[in-house]
């Protein structure tokens, strides 16, 4: 069974950091092809932030490119967000996201996933 773990949220002022980590619980990263990571704000769609293909390829949505790194360690059989320069509109639950393949030709897309974490919340003050 397949079980994704987040850690990592917190409360920060704006312009600061934080670095959110996805454990995979059961089966390694490289049994899927593509590791993402969304967030859904409060009366908002789910949304995706960053994604990595098996083959190192990187994503970002317009609105974290450049403050935001995704990467993973294997030997941990771990996934990262760092996060960098955070505003008040970062505001979210993170979720890991995990897709079995063949990958779709939409990395930011939810719908592409198949294995998702409970969330780690994300809150930034002004």
């Amino acid at each position: 069974q397949v079980q994704l773990v987040e850690s990592g949220g917190g409360s920060v002022q704006a312009g600061g950091s934080l670095r959110l980590s996805c454990s995979a619980l059961g089966n390694t990263y490289s049994s899927y092809c593509r590791m993402g990571w969304f967030r859904q704000g409060a009366g908002n769609e789910r949304e995706g932030v960053a994604a990595l293909d098996g083959d190192g390829v990187t994503s970002y949505a317009d609105s974290v490119k450049g403050r935001s790194t995704i990467s993973k360690d294997n030997a941990k059989n771990t996934l990262y967000l760092q996060m960098n320069s955070l505003k008040p509109e970062d505001t979210a639950m993170y979720y890991c996201a995990a897709e079995r393949g063949p990958c779709t030709f939409a990395p930011l897309f939810f719908w592409s996933y198949d294995y998702w974490g409970q969330g780690t919340q994300v809150t930034v003050s002004s």
